[in-house]
């Protein structure tokens, strides 16, 4: 820790935290006796994969933990409001712990649909903290609201401010919560991956609104995320969870430079290189060993091999990659997309007659070719998702063709419609949502295979739900359980796993990684690419991570306002982009670069 943050007053301090879940198989210890501070103006990057306990740590601090089956079973965590003033949150009464969450203590939870209130304004709710608060008028608490909006780079504010959730896309929910949690400027930030339905370029002015307001207010910020990039730009210190435990914390410095556990090694080894490319990344067990003990507890041994031997042997020159390009384009695509376009009202008159349209997807045209990956890049609100939906007749087309091997997807009746939608599937953004709360999420996958007559038996689908479980990184065990028993990125890989149910044999990844942390996020993309040599498989990749569809990617393809800003290769894109917009968004990126930061503390 360095000499400044320790002369700091501290805030608050974690000490023995113990947080338990009872479950079928036995209790889980979700959090294993952790103990950290946070002390003003400093922020504490939680790193780990799915199920380390990361936003359990942060529930159980907001005293958020459901109870049943969760419980905080030990430990305490004092924060201090004051020089000569400390209270210890699990010892509070509800009615003083409610005052202090959103006021002195404010988080960002990771899924934006489940937090908002669908029949409430997004305005009305930010309105609503506000004046609970800090009591005061409807009128001032609506001000201040609208410039929060302004603040978070939400487009038209006022439009904002009376839209329904239902009503705006996934990154303008997650600023809709930004601004909430910002509204009283509080003294402890519990950011639960805040930035992850986020753009590049809107991530980029969110840690840099998030910097401003530490510097400001001398607040204290939690951020809890996968991408280590935004961890080497944003924090002071890191915290690796690994299990419920604390493997490793020091300066993000000292991690990047000189990380001593072999798991924070394979996190720093999972993200997707930007200036080369591999044919898989690096995943954990390319680095460890874990090995479980009789008594529930676990031995994790380092392997020998180094982080640059493992990248030698992934490597993939440019003049392969080139190659393989050439050698897709010479089959005849599988699907052509000519001059599509879908829009929505924007304004309409006294009658009732539309006067102006919001043009999402204006005459795009592209072409994607069988066993191809097409990258789609944009900022949000740019038209990527609704592309992907119009595609697949999920949203009306104003105009165009989407020809998938030789029949016009626009044109197709209904029994023609249903009979495609086995072989294009989509993986959509927002897991929870997409995901049937009162269905357990064997049947979830098993569904659509019983819908297209796909094996003989339940029986045989079941066998084979839990075999596509595996597949994703679940265990079949988990067949019997519901979507809120399991974490973001663990219902991400589920709706993987049901994209995958049909063998199709083109798939829409609507920002099918975007909830994953690093390792997971490794392992579905691997899986995603040897998917695609096994079965010839082509993918759209919509995305906001351009290191990702970089990555995933034989073309890439830019918009901008519901049209093609530039297309291309994917490494011609990102190395050398034509447009100034495209030059913005790789700008944006979050490199995590050790120069960098080695800049940033000098």
């Amino acid at each position: 820790m360095s000499l400044k943050i320790m002369e700091k007053k501290k805030l608050l301090s974690i000490e023995n935290l113990e947080t338990i879940f009872s479950t079928e198989e036995g209790i889980v210890k979700a959090v294993d006796q952790i103990s950290f501070a946070v002390h003003e103006g400093e922020t504490i990057g939680i790193v780990g994969e799915s199920g380390s306990g990361k936003s359990v740590t942060a529930l159980s601090i907001m005293r958020l933990v459901a109870t049943p089956p969760g419980e905080i079973k030990g430990g305490s965590i004092h924060f201090n409001k004051t020089a000569s003033e400390s209270v210890d949150l699990l010892q509070l009464p509800e009615p003083a712990l409610r005052k202090l969450r959103g006021n002195d203590i404010a988080m960002i939870f990771q899924e934006p649909m489940t937090s908002l209130n669908p029949v409430f304004k997004c305005g009305d709710q930010v309105v609503e903290a506000i004046a609970l608060h800090q009591k005061c008028s409807y009128q001032i608490a609506k001000e201040k609201t609208l410039q929060l909006f302004s603040k978070v780079e939400l487009p038209d504010p006022a439009r904002i401010f009376n839209a329904y959730p239902h009503q705006i896309s996934g990154g303008q929910k997650q600023r809709v919560m930004i601004a909430m949690a910002l509204s009283c400027n509080p003294k402890v930030l519990i950011a639960d991956e805040p930035t992850t339905a986020l753009d590049v370029t809107v991530q980029k002015s969110i840690l840099a609104l998030m910097n401003t307001l530490k510097k400001e207010l001398g607040a204290a910020v939690i951020f809890i995320t996968h991408d280590l990039g935004v961890i080497g730009e944003l924090a002071d210190r890191v915290i690796v969870m690994y299990k419920g435990k604390i493997v490793e914390q020091g300066t993000v410095l000292d991690i990047f430079k000189r990380p001593q556990h072999p798991y924070t090694k394979s996190l720093l080894a999972c993200r997707p290189p930007l200036d080369f490319h591999l044919s898989r990344l690096p995943i954990a067990t390319d680095f460890m060993e874990v090995a479980h003990q009789a008594d529930g507890s676990i031995v994790i041994k380092e392997k020998e091999r180094s982080l640059t031997e493992t990248l030698s042997t992934l490597k993939v020159s440019k003049a392969e990659r080139a190659e393989r390009l050439a050698k897709l384009q010479l089959e005849k695509p599988i699907l052509e997309v000519k001059k599509l376009s879908a829009w929505f009202p924007k304004r309409k008159n006294f009658f009732g007659k539309t006067t102006e349209y919001l043009k999402a997807v204006d005459e795009v045209s592209f072409d994607v070719y069988p066993g191809e990956t097409l990258g789609l890049v944009g900022e949000s609100g740019c038209g990527k998702t609704t592309l992907g939906r119009t595609i697949l007749r999920l949203t009306p087309a104003q105009a165009g063709q989407v020809i998938f091997e030789g029949k016009d997807v626009l044109k197709l009746s209904d029994q023609g419609l249903k009979a495609m939608r086995k072989d294009i599937q989509i993986i959509f953004q927002d897991p929870y949502s997409s995901l049937n709360p009162r269905m357990t999420i064997g049947n979830a996958i098993l569904e659509p295979m019983k819908v297209h007559g796909i094996w003989d038996h339940d029986k045989m689908r079941k066998e084979k739900v839990e075999e596509l479980l595996e597949t994703v990184n679940l265990e079949a065990k988990h067949f019997n359980r519901y979507p809120h028993e399991f974490s973001g990125g663990q219902r991400q890989r589920i709706c993987i796993a049901r994209a995958l149910a049909l063998q199709p044999k083109f798939i829409i990844c609507d920002e099918s990684v975007s909830a994953l942390d690093v390792s997971v996020q490794a392992q579905v993309l691997n899986l995603l690419i040897e998917l695609r040599e096994s079965f010839n498989l082509s993918y759209i990749f919509i995305s906001h991570d351009l290191s990702v569809v970089k990555f995933m990617s034989d073309r890439m393809v830019v918009m901008n306002k519901g049209v093609i800003e530039e297309m291309g290769p994917a490494d011609e894109i990102y190395n050398h982009p034509q447009r100034p917009y495209t030059q913005k968004l790789i700008d944006a990126i979050p490199k995590g670069r050790l120069a960098d930061i080695e800049a940033r503390f000098a």
